[in-house]
């Protein structure tokens, strides 16, 4: 089976449609599938649900996506770096399912390993618990959540063999393999192929069983994020 795909637009081919749920990899600016996204883009693909920690940035990311309004729901943790969703938000015409960062990730693990839901402590007496289940355990009250499942997921990775086999470079891990695991279909994003076998085992982040499709991206644009702070 062939995983590699000349480009980015050929990699989403026959796989996103109209609707669907895709789980975005991706924190802050760090570990951005920014050419499948900007092939998603171009597609036209709309009605979508993204899952994501964060929503991208004005002009870049999933920020792409939200000026051509092509999504319809975020499921997200942090989104404060992105004016456009502010706006679609605030006038009602955007969804956002709010979810505590930590719950987001173990949403899209638990997923991954078939696992249908779980109890956390976060997020008790909030907003996030109404309408959940809850429960008592040894004297504590937990909150029930659903794990998460996608159609496709879009992630990127410093590294990749032709089996899907993946390196992550730092903090580009982040919500990358959990994502990568929660997605029916899984399209990764790489600045580096090697051949099969090339990788050392034990270097290996994620396992070339929950890739289906390889592009390789040579000159990411790499944006990074500056501390500021206020003259003395």
């Amino acid at each position: 089976m062939n995983k590699v795909f000349a480009s980015a637009k050929e990699a989403l081919a026959g796989v996103v449609a109209d609707g669907q749920t895709l789980a975005v990899g991706g924190f802050g600016l760090c570990g951005i599938p920014e050419a499948l996204i900007a092939a998603l883009r171009d597609s036209g693909t709309k009605g979508l649900t993204c899952i994501s920690n964060n929503a991208g940035v004005d002009g870049f990311g999933l920020g792409l996506l939200l000026e051509t309004r092509q999504i319809k729901k975020m499921i997200s943790s942090y989104v404060g770096e992105n004016k456009e969703f502010e706006r679609q938000y605030l006038a009602g015409e955007l969804e956002l399912e709010f979810t505590p960062q930590g719950t987001l990730a173990e949403k899209l693990r638990a997923g991954g390993a078939g696992i249908p839901a779980f109890f956390t402590k976060t997020g008790v007496g909030t907003v996030v618990a109404e309408g959940k289940e809850t429960r008592e355990f040894d004297g504590e009250t937990y909150v029930m959540e659903r794990s998460l499942r996608a159609d496709v997921a879009l992630i990127k990775a410093a590294k990749a063999d032709r089996a899907g086999n993946l390196v992550f470079h730092r903090t580009a891990r982040n919500f990358n393999p959990m994502a990568a695991m929660a997605g029916k279909v899984t399209i990764v994003e790489v600045e580096e192929l090697v051949e099969t076998g090339a990788i050392d085992p034990d270097d290996v982040h994620l396992a070339g069983i929950f890739v289906q499709r390889i592009v390789l991206n040579k000159t990411p644009e790499k944006r990074i994020e500056q501390r500021t702070v206020r003259a003395k």
